[in-house]
Parts: structure tokens; C-alpha cells; sequence
């Protein structure tokens, strides 16, 4: 029972940090059908604004400054560099943010170095939420699952219930009539973009306090974040979260068993002639939780080509 609510939780925090950087790239997308293999150094510059403004004027200063400055860049980029390709098609954008990523990268290295930096958790934030089995949980831990569902429900009720929500869906479909209606339809995307762009840099400076903050980790959560997004279905909040907990939890799950294939089918008492062939049957299951959300992303993609819920918040 331990096992089972101490990796339920830990999987819960990894399925929470996952959706709090894919939920910017599912809104770009969804709104934009914009493809930005960039979004994850945006969660690095987040990461990286928060150990700045911690060390200068505080942690708290740094939450809102991190989605500030990230935003402000987002848009940047989108106005001056996005715009003149997205006419090309997708492939031109993700060469596009294929290179940004590149840069923002080396950029970081060029000023912070190859090293992860000093970025703790504040002192005052440092103490134990709970007690379980003996171990205590971090609090911290909490604050970012609340900040996490806050960013959900937030998303949800302003793209579903607000005139804000209306506007952006309708100048996704009906860009010439909302133009004509009297909203600069180009202000709208670049808003877009820059609020998904926000909502890394919030991430990254809510997770970067405890989670390793370094240049590489942009590219370690990159590609993970690309297999929610495309798991949970292209444009759908509800989907990338969904997909989140469901990676979250299976991969803090599989960690936590030191099983192999041969102690499976030991279960029907088959096991020691498995365990004499050796080779694939012998490796513990643990060691390869990390081809797990790519194995579970392959399986949705026969089964389910529009993801979990893609074709329901197609409108997105």
C-alpha cells in the first residue's frame, strides 16, 4: 500500500509539471495550428529568469516575472519571425523554432555555462505538507499541483466562457469575418502565442526551484511534452492534461518495479525458462521506463490517430 500512494503522488507531481509546459504549446497549437519546437526553452528561460530574480529580489517576484518576460519574447517571435513563415506551412515552423530552440540553448550556455545552477526551493516554502508512512512530503510539492490545476481551470474558463474565448476560437475559423467585425486578427494570434509562451515561463520558474535547472533541460522535457500534446489530442486542454496524469502515473509506477518479463510469466509458472534465455527477459522493467510515454504515444496513434480527445475539442 506504501508503494502504491507514495508513486501514485509522485506521479501525480511529474503528470502536473508535464501538463503545466504542455498546456502553452497545446493552446498555440489549438489556437494557431502553430507547431513550436521551441516551447520547451521557453520553460528553460522561465527557469532561468526565477533563479535570477531569486538571487536579486526574491522567489516570489521572480513568478511573475518569469511569465512576464517569456510572454513579452513569445510574441517577439511570433510578430517578427512565425508570422512571415506560417504562410509556408508546418514544416517551415518547426525549422524555424528548430533553430530558436538551438539558439536560446546556446545563448543560455554562453552566460550561465554547461552546469546545472543553484536554484533551492525557498527556505520558507522547505517544510512538509503532510506526514505518510513515515515520510514526510514536501510541500512544495502541493504548491505545484495547485498552481497546476489553477492554470487548467483557468485556460478552460476563459477559452469556454469568456468573450476573450470567442473571439480567439472565431478567428480561428472565421479569421475574414472577425477581421471585418473589427479585431486585428494578427494582434489576436500574437496575444496567443504569447500567453502559451507565458504559461512555460511560469512553469519553468515553479518547477525549475525543484527539478535540476540546466541548458539541457529543455531538450530532457521537449520531447516528452510533443508525445502529451500528441497523446492527449492536437489543440485539447482537457486531452493534455488527461495524458499528462496518465504518463505521470505509469512512469512513476513502472520506476518503482524492479520486475522483469521472466517474473511476469512467473506468475503462470513460467518464469525460470524464460529466465534461462536471458537477453530481453531478464532486463527489469524499471530501466526502460523511459520508452514507455513514446510506446503508449505509437499505441494511441494506431488505435486513435486524433489522440484521447482531439476529435471532441477539434473547435480548439
Amino acid at each position: 500500500m506504501e508503494f502504491f500512494v507514495v508513486s501514485a503522488l509522485n506521479g501525480i507531481v511529474y503528470g502536473i509539471l508535464l501538463f503545466m509546459v504542455s498546456a502553452g504549446l497545446t493552446l498555440i497549437f489549438g489556437m494557431m495550428s502553430v507547431l513550436n519546437f521551441a516551447h520547451a526553452s521557453f520553460y528553460m528561460i522561465g527557469a532561468y529568469v526565477g533563479y535570477i530574480s531569486t538571487g536579486c529580489w526574491g522567489f516570489w517576484q521572480g513568478l511573475i516575472l518569469a511569465p512576464l518576460l517569456v510572454g513579452g519574447g513569445g510574441m517577439v517571435v511570433e510578430r517578427y519571425c512565425l508570422r512571415r513563415v506560417h504562410k509556408f506551412g508546418h514544416a517551415y515552423e518547426l525549422l524555424l523554432t528548430f533553430g530558436i530552440a538551438f539558439i536560446i540553448a546556446e545563448t543560455v550556455k554562453l552566460f550561465f555555462g554547461p552546469a546545472p545552477v543553484d536554484y533551492p526551493v525557498p527556505p520558507q516554502l522547505r517544510f512538509a505538507a503532510f506526514t505518510i508512512y513515515g515520510t514526510q512530503y514536501p510541500f512544495y510539492r502541493v504548491l505545484m499541483g495547485a498552481i497546476s490545476v489553477s492554470m487548467f481551470i483557468f485556460l478552460f474558463g476563459v477559452i469556454k466562457f469568456t468573450r476573450i474565448g470567442i473571439i480567439v476560437r472565431a478567428a480561428v475559423h472565421k479569421p475574414q469575418m472577425v477581421n471585418a467585425l473589427g479585431y486585428n486578427v494578427p494582434l489576436v494570434f500574437m496575444g496567443v502565442f504569447g500567453v502559451g509562451a507565458a504559461l512555460a515561463g511560469l512553469a519553468g520558474s515553479v518547477a525549475g526551484a525543484f527539478y535540476p535547472t540546466s541548458p539541457n533541460m529543455a531538450l530532457d522535457l521537449g520531447l516528452i511534452v510533443f508525445v502529451v500534446v500528441v497523446v492527449g489530442g492536437l489543440g485539447s486542454l482537457e486531452g493534455a492534461f488527461l495524458a499528462s496524469m496518465i504518463i505521470g502515473l505509469s512512469t512513476s509506477f513502472v520506476v518503482g518495479i524492479n520486475w522483469c518479463l521472466a517474473d511476469v510469466f512467473g506468475l503462470v509458472g513460467m518464469g525460470e525458462r524464460f529466465r534461462s534465455m536471458g537477453g530481453v527477459f531478464t532486463v527489469e522493467l524499471n530501466s526502460v521506463a523511459g520508452l514507455l510515454p513514446y510506446a503508449f504515444m505509437l499505441i494511441i496513434l494506431v488505435v486513435r490517430p486524433a489522440g484521447l480527445l482531439g476529435e471532441k475539442q477539434a473547435a480548439l
